[in-house]
């Protein structure tokens, strides 16, 4: 897993294609980013100058620079990135800490390639700090605004509801979401540790987003297993599945994913970080790919994994043996599975074929 210093990933390595050949560029290839989380997006120079400014102290894990080891598969593993992810969030407490958190993180994916940046947040995590859930949800978007037309990066936000709060809170940031789904808001999702409560809890508030016009896209089959896939399908009818790469064990759930072309919002480097797989090899890439399952692959948290969107291309190059076209291949399943407007995919996907043939 690539280390950053100075608030982001250093350039993929250059490796060769299979045929010895000279690689294409992975920061060359146009591609959409589907799983990035709101604080876990921060450059940890950021983090670095926000908590000088406001006092917060900050573990050595955060403040090294490097990503903090981290063993998420259990449950004080859990509680550890939790809490480091908490204390990094603490650091957000004006509009302008937001404008500069969404420009940077708009910055990192331009410079690795991304065309279309789909962001998730959990508005009433900062709330408290920025007057309200509705003073909050407008800083957010007016920030994705400025970020998007100063950068020209497409970004869209996915509203998230928390799995370890109750489920009426979440049916509140359904509504939320769906009063904004005409300034900025696409989709709904459900975060943390999918190993607490049941997916059906929350069948309600994905209803209610549902109904309003906005996609599905819980997180499932990341730190549970394949079951956790279907639930996401079965209780809240996912369109999308964040992670979702558990379902690799379940060879009829493989099929019914590429059945119904429910994209897996994918993250390697992160699935290594928190334990889920011991090496990048582990990650079953190939078997989800091979069984035609749609795959976006996502950064998740750089700012506690250490990589970030091209990165998790070159793994799929380096530790997978993906070749150039079939790497070309993942970034148009990204284009396809995120919310862009129709003329936005044809262009991107267009850009993809040239970088192909380049």
């Amino acid at each position: 897993m690539e280390q950053f210093s100075a608030g982001h990933t250093p350039n993929p390595p250059c490796t060769p294609a299979r045929d010895g050949a000279a690689a294409r560029d992975l920061r060359r290839l146009p591609k959409a980013h589907l799983h990035l989380h709101f604080t876990g997006s921060m450059r940890s120079a950021t983090l670095l100058d926000l908590a000088d400014k406001y006092g917060v102290h900050l573990p050595e894990a955060l403040r090294s620079g490097e990503p903090p080891q981290l063993r998420a598969t259990d449950e004080r593993g859990w509680f550890r990135f939790q809490r480091l992810y908490d204390i990094a969030r603490s650091c957000l407490r004006a509009p302008e800490d937001i404008q500069r958190l969404v420009h940077e993180a708009a910055e990192e994916d331009v410079r690795d390639g991304s065309r279309w940046l789909e962001i998730q947040v959990d508005p009433t995590s900062y709330a408290p700090r920025l007057g309200g859930l509705i003073p909050a949800m407008e800083i957010i978007l007016d920030a994705v605004r400025t970020a998007s037309r100063d950068t020209g990066l497409g970004i869209r936000v996915l509203i998230a509801a928390n799995r370890m709060k109750h489920p009426l809170d979440a049916r509140t940031l359904a509504r939320l979401a769906v009063r904004y789904a005409d300034r900025g808001v696409i989709g709904f999702g459900l975060s943390n540790d999918e190993r607490r409560g049941f997916a059906r809890d929350f069948d309600r508030a994905f209803a209610i987003a549902r109904e309003g016009g906005l996609l599905a896209a819980p997180h499932g089959g990341e730190l549970s297993g394949p079951a956790s896939v279907r639930d996401c399908l079965d209780d809240l009818h996912a369109g999308r599945v964040g992670h979702g790469v558990r379902a690799a064990e379940d060879p009829a759930l493989l099929r019914r994913l590429a059945e119904r072309q429910v994209t897996c919002e994918v993250c390697p480097a992160s699935n290594v970080a928190l334990g889920v797989y011991e090496k990048p090899e582990d990650v079953p890439l190939r078997t989800l790919f091979d069984a035609g399952v749609p795959m976006a692959l996502g950064a998740d948290d750089p700012l506690l994994f250490g990589s970030r969107l091209a990165a998790q291309y070159e793994l799929a190059r380096t530790a997978h043996d993906f070749s150039d076209a079939e790497l070309a291949e993942l970034a148009r399943q990204s284009v396809r599975g995120s919310c862009a407007p129709e003329d936005e995919r044809r262009r991107l996907l267009a850009e993809i074929d040239a970088w192909l043939a380049g």
